[in-house]
């Protein structure tokens, strides 16, 4: 499987970013997806995760700013940004099932 992420980018406090990543593969309808993020000097934290039945779950420090879908049709899942804290400045990964995506930066100034 092959992950291909993108969206992230440089956004004010406040703001909103949408990343997108795009998985290879014919089952992609059975996988469950991940986005997790890295800050510097931090470990590696899971933010978000979808089921192949779209089930969502969410860290607690995202929760209720943070929504992830996925698009069967496109092999695509989304994970929509609001409300952007300076804290949530990251390099964000998607990953299914052992695998990662290339990670797309994204910062939040305040």
């Amino acid at each position: 499987v092959q992950l291909q992420a993108s969206g992230g980018g440089l956004v004010q406090a406040g703001g909103s970013l949408r990343l997108s990543c795009v998985a290879s593969g014919q089952l992609f309808r059975t996988y469950v997806m991940d986005w997790y993020r890295q800050a510097p000097g931090k470990q590696r934290e899971l933010v978000a995760t979808i089921t192949s039945g779209k089930i969502t779950n969410y860290a607690d420090s995202v929760k209720g700013r943070f929504t992830l879908s996925r698009d069967n049709a496109k092999s695509t899942v989304y994970l929509q940004m609001d409300s952007l804290r300076p804290e949530d400045t990251a390099i964000y990964y998607c990953h299914t099932m052992g695998h990662w995506g290339q990670g797309t930066q994204v910062t939040v100034s305040s």
